[in-house]
C-alpha cells in the first residue's frame, strides 16, 4: 500500500515517459511487443515502495520458467496516460499493473485484454484464493480481466483516542452520533474531523460512504456501468444533503479548503491534536507511523464508518481502493499465455501473501488470518483484514471506477458541493449530466 510520501491510494499515476530499469531483471521500454517472438514476458508495474515484492516474485518465477519475466518499473505522475499510449502499439506490455474498473474499461471494449473469468472458475485454487469482494471490484461488466496483486486499501475512520477519552465519548456508531461529536469537539475548540479540501478526492471519501450507507452499493454500481439515471436515486440527494449539513455544522472547521493531504498538512494537523477524526485510506497508519511515530503508537485509533438510521446500505460495506490488479494483453498467446497465467497464479499463494504482510500490506487473499501475527502492526492488520474479509461489497473509489472523461468533472462537482457552490439538488443534476 504505498509509500506515505506518494499520492495516496496510488492515485498519483506517472508523468515520466521514460522507463526505468531498476534491477537486473528489468527490461527497457522496447520489446518484441505483446505476443512477440521473444521468450520473455514484458511486465509493467507502477514504481513505489511496494515493488520490492514484485521484484522478489519475478526472481522466484524466473528460476523455474523457460519463459522469463522482465519487470519494468515506471515512476512519475502519469502511469495511466503512459499505459493508454502504449496499449495497441508494438511497445505494449504483456502484463500490466492497473486499478481495475474504469481504468481498464476502454481496453475491454476494444478487446485488448484476456478475459480471465473462465480460468479463475476452472482452477478453484486460483479463483477461490481471493476475497470475493476484492476480486469482483476489479471486474468490468461482471467479467474478470485482472488478478489482485497488491494489498487492500479500505477507507477507515481514524480518530485520536486521547481526545476521545478526554471528552468521554466513543467513535460514532451512527450518523447522528457523528453530528453529536461535531458539537462535542467544537465546544472543546477542536476541529471535529480534518478534511484536506485542497485535494477534492478526500471529500469524495465522505460522499462515497454517505451514499453507500444511505442507498447501498448498487446505486453507484449502476452509475459506473453507464446508467446516468442512477444519480437521480433519492439516496444520492440524501447523501449530498448530509455532506452539506456536515460542512454547515462545522464538522471540518472553517478553513478546510486550504488544507492539503499531499503535502502532509491534514495528517500533521490531525497528529498534533488539532482534529479529533480523519477519514482516510488505510495508508494513513503507515503515513503517521513514518512521520509522527509517537502519535501513531500512543494516540491513533480506528473504526468503521457509521451507519445511517433507516439507510438501505449494509453497515459492513466498504469503499476505497480494494487493491491493484495485473491484466494480460489479448495478443499474448500460446506458451507465453500459459506462462503468464502461471505467473498470475503465484499471487494466490501463501508465500506471496506472507511477503505482502511483511511489507506492511494486507493481502487480498482469503484464509491468511494465521499470518497476520507477523505483520508490523498485528492489531491494525487484523482490523483491516477482518473488515475486508467480511465486507459484502467493496466499492472502488469513484474516480478510479468511472471513465476518465467522467472522473474529472465528478471531482469538480464534489468540490463545488463541499464549497457551497452547488446545493444538493444542483449536485445531483450535475452528476446526471456527466
Amino acid at each position: 500500500m504505498r509509500s506515505p510520501n506518494l499520492r495516496p491510494r496510488l492515485r498519483v499515476l506517472a508523468t515520466s515517459a521514460a522507463c526505468v530499469v531498476a534491477a537486473s531483471t528489468l527490461a527497457a521500454c522496447g520489446s518484441d511487443g505483446p505476443g512477440g517472438r521473444s521468450d520473455s514476458l514484458e511486465v509493467w508495474v507502477y514504481q513505489d515502495g511496494s515493488t520490492v515484492i514484485q521484484e522478489e516474485l519475478v526472481e522466484r518465477f524466473n528460476e523455474t520458467s523457460d519463459i522469463q519475466v522482465n519487470l519494468t518499473q515506471i515512476p512519475g505522475d502519469n502511469y495511466q496516460d503512459r499505459m493508454r499510449t502504449a496499449m495497441g502499439s508494438p511497445n505494449a506490455p504483456d502484463i500490466f499493473f492497473n486499478w481495475g474498473g474504469g481504468s481498464i474499461a476502454d481496453f475491454v471494449e476494444e478487446d485488448m485484454l484476456i478475459d480471465l473469468t473462465d480460468e479463475l472458475a476452472a482452477d478453484p485454487e486460483f479463483g477461490d484464493a481471493f476475497i470475493p469482494s476484492i476480486l469482483d471490484s476489479g471486474a468490468v461488466d461482471g467479467r474478470h480481466y485482472g488478478v489482485p496483486m497488491r494489498g487492500v486499501q479500505p477507507v477507515i475512520l481514524f480518530y485520536n483516542q486521547v481526545l476521545f477519552d478526554e471528552a468521554g465519548v466513543e467513535p460514532p456508531a451512527t450518523l447522528d452520533d457523528l453530528f453529536d461529536l461535531v458539537d462535542t469537539f467544537q465546544q472543546r475548540d477542536i476541529t471535529p474531523a480534518v478534511l484536506a479540501g485542497g485535494d477534492p478526492w478526500t471529500e469524495l471519501m465522505w460522499l462515497e460512504y454517505l451514499l453507500d450507507r444511505q442507498g447501498g452499493s448498487e446505486i453507484f454500481d449502476a452509475a459506473r456501468n453507464g446508467d446516468a439515471e442512477a444519480w437521480s436515486d433519492p439516496a444520492v440527494l440524501a447523501a449530498a444533503e448530509r455532506a452539506a449539513e456536515l460542512v454547515e455544522a462545522g464538522a471540518f472547521g472553517n478553513n478546510f479548503r486550504s488544507v492539503s493531504y499531499t503535502t502532509d498538512g491534514a495528517s500533521t494537523f490531525f497528529a498534533q491534536g488539532e482534529a479529533a477524526m480523519h477519514l482516510m485510506g488505510s495508508w494513513e497508519y503507515s503515513n503517521q507511523l513514518t512521520n509522527q511515530p509517537e502519535f501513531a503508537e500512543n494516540e491513533l485509533a480506528w473504526a468503521t464508518f457509521p451507519v445511517i438510521d433507516g439507510g438501505a446500505g449494509d453497515p459492513a460495506a466498504l469503499v476505497g481502493n480494494p487493491t491493484n490488479y495485473w491484466s494480460v494483453n489479448a495478443q499474448v498467446e500460446g506458451d507465453k499465455l500459459d506462462a503468464a497465467l502461471e505467473f498470475l497464479k503465484l499471487h494466490a499463494g501463501e508465500e506471496y501473501a506472507s511477503s505482502l504482510i511483511a511489507n506492511g500490506d494486507i493481502p487480498a487473499t482469503a484464509g491468511v488470518e494465521s499470518l497476520l501475527d507477523d505483520a508490523p502492526a498485528p492489531e491494525y492488520a487484523r482490523f483491516q483484514y477482518e473488515m475486508v474479509r467480511d465486507a459484502p461489497s467493496f466499492t472502488l473509489s469513484w474516480d478510479q471506477a468511472l471513465r476518465s472523461n467522467q472522473a474529472t468533472p465528478m471531482l469538480d462537482n464534489i468540490e463545488k458541493l463541499f464549497s457551497g457552490q452547488l446545493d444538493a439538488e444542483q449536485f445531483v443534476e450535475a452528476m446526471r449530466n456527466l
